[in-house]
């Protein structure tokens, strides 16, 4: 996983509320084995309207998403943070989330920002033609017009995100430990490793 500290530029100003995973990536893309491509699927029924947002060119490539109420509502599939991050979304800002697909977000890199609506409502309205910067640093989401939104992240998620630290590189950077550790259980329990079941057959052999 990427570190991510800041996210700066061009922000798609959705604004839609209680929008389900079905809906970020319909179930039929459930069936792909890689995570790579997802993002072809992202929003797929949104961007089968003509004069869809996701399609503008003005949005192409945004890392912000700033959407409403609710979001990531449905079911608990990883699928919708996956697509998203293919699609380049690196941070998402909303004035509420499903906790599942909070979680999920954070796992796969995406910045999960909970805003009061009115701050949405302003950062919708500049999106339009103006970029958004969120900051992990300050902890502050900002735009060229001074505005500035303070933001509330876990702590230890926010560690993980400013680090680059998935679940993978938690677990590699505590190897020593875990080291040290199998060696005190090998040590003092050699049963754990079936050690302790060849002292009686090497007895019988003598």
């Amino acid at each position: 996983m990427n570190p991510v500290t800041t996210v700066s530029g061009t922000a798609y100003p959705w604004g839609a509320k209680n929008i389900d995973t079905d809906v970020i990536i319909p179930a039929h893309w459930l069936k792909t084995i890689t995570r790579a491509g997802m993002g072809r699927g992202a929003f797929e029924t949104v961007r089968a309207q003509p004069g869809n947002i996701f399609d503008d060119p003005a949005y192409a490539g945004a890392p912000i998403l700033i959407a409403g109420d609710n979001f990531g509502c449905g079911s608990s599939r990883e699928h919708a943070a996956w697509a998203l991050a293919d699609m380049g979304i690196q941070a998402v800002i909303a004035p509420s989330f499903s906790d599942i697909f909070s979680g999920n977000a954070f796992k796969n890199g995406i910045v999960p920002v909970v805003l009061p609506q009115e701050s949405v409502d302003r950062l919708l309205e500049v999106a339009k033609d103006q970029p958004i910067t969120v900051d992990l640093e300050t902890m502050s989401v900002t735009t060229p017009f001074q505005d500035r939104f303070p933001f509330e992240l876990d702590p230890f998620r926010r560690e993980c995100l400013m680090n680059g630290l998935d679940e993978v590189g938690l677990t590699l950077a505590r190897d020593e430990a875990i080291g040290a550790f199998e060696g005190r259980m090998a040590s003092g329990r050699p049963w754990v490793e079936g050690r302790a079941r060849l002292q009686p057959e090497a007895a019988l052999d003598a």
